[in-house]
């Protein structure tokens, strides 16, 4: 009976130590549909660009260690560990994120978002 217990107790150490499995920004899309593509990958870096027209969004996803430039700004609704906001990002925004647990995006501006993400390796 001890091993049994054993073996759950390795399984649930194993599960909260192994990485997400939400998909990373890439490989999440928006109601199936990819809203980013990759410009550039080596052994170093990869970048994105991903758009988001009005009304299309970033369904959840993570992030590991990023750097973020905003090509073209909108009105985003936000939803994260901290609860729901709505945010206007400028054109020329730019951020650094060390990671992100997870987070989901809704472009609710009239206007489309683009956003270039670097993803050092």
């Amino acid at each position: 009976m001890k091993t049994g217990y054993y073996l759950i107790f390795t399984l649930f150490i194993w599960s909260c130590t192994t990485k997400s499995n939400l998909p990373d920004p890439y490989e999440a899309g928006w109601k199936s549909e990819k809203v980013c593509e990759i410009l550039e990958e080596n052994e170093k870096l990869r970048t994105l660009k991903c758009t988001f027209p009005p009304g299309v969004g970033h369904e959840k996803h993570f992030h590991k260690s990023h750097f973020g430039y905003t090509l073209k700004g909108s009105r985003l609704q936000i939803t994260d560990v901290n609860g729901v906001r709505e945010v206007d990002i400028p054109s020329g925004f730019n951020f650094y994120n060390e990671e992100i647990k997870w987070h989901e995006a809704l472009n609710i501006g009239d206007s489309t978002a683009v956003f270039l993400i670097f993803e050092p390796k």
